[in-house]
């Protein structure tokens, strides 16, 4: 397999005139963050967590800001969110829909949850919906194995789902409005 480079040293970054690691962000990262770890590198999840929390997903200009804070390349920031799955790199839709593809919910057809979910948004996985409400992914597992298959819309799950069980839950999330 030949290895993959990203070109984390030289990317264009888009950038707005506010700050995303606002003044409040700082002081929880020098308050409650830093002090539970030996060093620096060791708060860069929790930080890249409240970013994302913050703003849903985890733009360059913050990372490269989070680099400023805790005395990091901006390279590094890049190179450890860009490993994790859990962290977003690009915007996700206002409702997040994730089936899981453990072995347990493969037994127990979660390509028909997929497809069911795909059939009604018109997305791909990995999409989002072009009016940027539903964006639907793929996890390895969401540990409850005992009720597959299962998926997270939004934060909650749905278990022993069924392709029109996938579909009333997306209903019901879309009927909700904004962000999860």
């Amino acid at each position: 397999m030949a290895w993959m480079t990203k070109n984390s040293g030289g990317m264009k970054i888009d950038r707005r005139p506010e700050p995303y690691v606002t003044a409040a962000m700082r002081e929880k990262i020098e308050r409650q963050i830093l002090p539970r770890y030996e060093n620096r590198m060791g708060a860069l999840l929790p930080c890249l967590h409240e970013v994302q929390h913050a703003y849903g997903w985890i733009p360059a200009q913050a990372m490269e800001e989070i680099a400023g804070v805790l005395g990091l390349k901006p390279s590094e920031v890049y190179d450890t969110a860009s490993f994790y799955e859990e962290y977003w790199l690009k915007p996700k839709g206002a409702h997040l829909i994730a089936v899981c593809r453990s072995i347990a919910c493969e037994c127990m057809d979660y390509r028909a949850i997929t497809g069911a979910v795909k059939a009604r948004l018109g997305i791909e996985v990995g999409e989002t919906t072009e009016d940027g409400r539903f964006t639907l992914v793929e996890v390895e597992c969401l540990g409850s194995c005992d009720t597959a298959p299962v998926a997270l819309v939004d934060e909650r799950l749905h278990e022993n789902l069924t392709p029109e069980s996938v579909i009333r839950a997306i209903d019901a999330a879309g009927k909700g409005g904004g962000h999860h």
